[in-house]
């Protein structure tokens, strides 16, 4: 029976550990996780530490991680918010890939190829950007009720956030369809897919967890280590980290999107309405796309 300890200090997440087993926790409730700045920091703690095997990612309040930050989407780079009339500055193309590459390039990889072995517990949401990162992972295992998707295609970006690792794990005609219509599903759809591992009872997400968690930690040192080594060179040869550079780049690609008078544009409607009103107003314009 795993028995967690906190360790550390942290401003968004929580970091413990039990035994071999690592956690750490999203603490951003009120964003429903997105947007949390400590990840980086607990994941380099667990890297580093060689008495460590598993490590369990988890999201505090009402889901493991609903996707980008809506209400940082574009500010990232340094763009200001235009006036009504005006005409949106561009920021620096250098800025736009150097920030990208950073996340969406070295933050990918180092989870694709974290050293340990990555347990996901999801529950409520887990979409877009997130959905992506966390894809990346060993092991996922999913409440039944959670919601998958890639609602951030809906800022105009169709097919944009197809990945080859989404396509392995759940086949082209899904991947798809995830990002071309970017509707949600739950657990067992996904499960059913092969998006996620496991899709179990919400009251038995966390004892699952543990459950698989504790059995992978009976694993050799050595003998994870040389696992990780051997996915590394497979998903090299089957080009997955090459996939990884195109989705970077593309993502960077898409921030030059133009947008008609008959388009929804998100980040004007933004400006407008609002961040929340903004969303109601983005899928109201594709409801007919969740049928």
């Amino acid at each position: 029976m795993l028995k967690f300890k906190k360790a550390g200090e942290y401003e968004d997440v929580i970091y413990e550990r039990s035994g071999y087993v690592a956690r750490i926790t999203l603490n951003s409730p009120e964003t429903m996780n997105t947007g949390v700045k400590d990840f980086n920091k607990a994941l380099a703690v667990v890297e580093e530490a060689d008495d460590i095997k598993v490590l369990i990612i988890k999201g505090a309040g009402r889901a493991l991680a609903a996707g980008a930050p809506l209400n940082e989407v574009g500010f990232v780079y340094g763009w200001k918010e235009p006036k009504p009339g005006e005409r949106a500055p561009r920021t620096p193309i250098r800025n736009r890939l150097k920030f990208d590459r950073k996340l969406f390039y070295e933050g990918a990889m180092k989870l694709l190829f974290f050293p340990k072995i990555t347990v996901v517990q999801a529950h409520g949401y887990l979409l877009g950007a997130a959905m992506d990162m966390y894809m990346l992972c060993d092991f996922i295992v999913g409440a039944e009720d959670c919601r998958f998707g890639e609602i951030e295609v809906r800022l105009g970006i169709p097919n944009l956030t197809i990945t080859p690792i989404m396509i392995l794990r759940c086949g082209l005609t899904n991947a798809l369809d995830l990002c071309l219509t970017g509707r949600m599903m739950d657990g067992k759809e996904a499960a059913r897919i092969g998006l996620i591992n496991r899709a179990v009872p919400t009251d038995k997400l966390e004892e699952e967890v543990n459950r698989y968690a504790e059995g992978f930690a009976k694993f050799p040192f050595d003998g994870i280590a040389m696992g990780k080594t051997s996915k590394q060179i497979v998903y090299d040869i089957m080009g997955i980290t090459s996939g990884l550079t195109n989705h970077f780049m593309m993502h960077t690609l898409g921030t030059n999107i133009h947008f008609e008078e008959d388009e929804f544009n998100f980040f004007k409607a933004r400006r407008d309405m609002g961040v929340r009103d903004a969303i109601h107003a983005r899928n109201k314009f594709y409801e007919q796309l969740d049928k």
